[in-house]
């Protein structure tokens, strides 16, 4: 798929968030969460589309934050002082997964900030990159708790393939519109997929660029069976899926059949 042509973006984003908003509450939790929805609502740009600003979501409104007025995008923002490349902890487990299985979850910005409330980090997972092998389930809240029995959920950022968290800002440093718009669009066939079948197809992607390697073998694949066999326990027959997800893939555009059992990724 060609690069989508963008216009040149008429704001520059700015990493100081403002921190005479957090005075107003003692609460860390709630000053995090003012500050950064009002640096969004400020700093924060449309992937899917052109639209160089989103339109901050009255408070508490379920599900997303922000949406786009021009292709009616929605997105999340979570934000944290900390900063994990490996899991970051969301709402019920039982809602995400419904989400999903009905593609109804919103594109994620994950932010870090610092002590000094200045933007440390910021990617943005896109929507249809989120599968159940992406979810992990938390143990219920104890019988002490105010919500005893609720049950949370993790994102699990190392089961999403390194297309899927799309940088906006890496350690303090703004990534160029035209760049991350190029990134969301390069994986934007992963969207044509039904939220079934997207499961799989992401999943046996992972595993590929897993490999550390562009040349790979249907024999390398093979070896991850016991992986995707744990995760879809109920599918007795993973060297047909395997196969027919490459077959996917190739048709998406990111491997290339070069015969003999042996692929090549691309379009990275």
């Amino acid at each position: 798929m060609p690069e989508e042509k963008y216009p040149q973006p008429y704001k520059v984003v700015q990493l100081h968030m403002n921190s005479q908003l957090a005075t107003n509450y003692k609460n860390r939790s709630q000053q995090a969460r003012v500050v950064s929805e009002d640096w969004g609502s400020k700093n924060l740009y449309c992937l899917a589309c052109d639209k160089d600003f989103l339109e901050q979501r009255p408070n508490n409104t379920r599900v997303f934050d922000y949406v786009c007025n021009k292709c009616s995008s929605s997105y999340q923002l979570k934000s944290s002082i900390h900063w994990s490349e490996t899991r970051i902890p969301d709402a019920a487990y039982e809602t995400m997964i419904h989400a999903i299985k009905t593609d109804s979850t919103p594109n994620l910005f994950v932010m870090q900030y610092c002590v000094n409330w200045m933007v440390r980090n910021l990617l943005l997972i896109p929507s249809f990159f989120f599968t159940v092998s992406a979810i992990e389930k938390r143990k219920p809240l104890s019988i002490n708790a105010r919500r005893a029995g609720w049950v949370g959920c993790n994102i699990l950022l190392m089961n999403i393939a390194p297309e899927g968290k799309i940088k906006l800002v890496d350690e303090g440093r703004v990534i160029d519109f035209k760049s991350v718009r190029n990134s969301y669009n390069l994986v934007r066939p992963f969207s044509e997929l039904s939220s079934k079948m997207r499961g799989w197809t992401l999943d046996v992607f992972r595993i590929l660029r897993g490999l550390g390697q562009l040349e790979f073998s249907l024999d390398d694949i093979y070896s991850f069976e016991q992986t995707l066999s744990e995760l879809y326990p109920n599918n007795k027959y993973i060297r047909a899926k395997i196969r027919q997800q490459l077959q996917v893939l190739r048709d998406l555009g990111f491997v290339q059949f070069l015969g003999k059992g042996r692929y090549l990724l691309i379009k990275q």
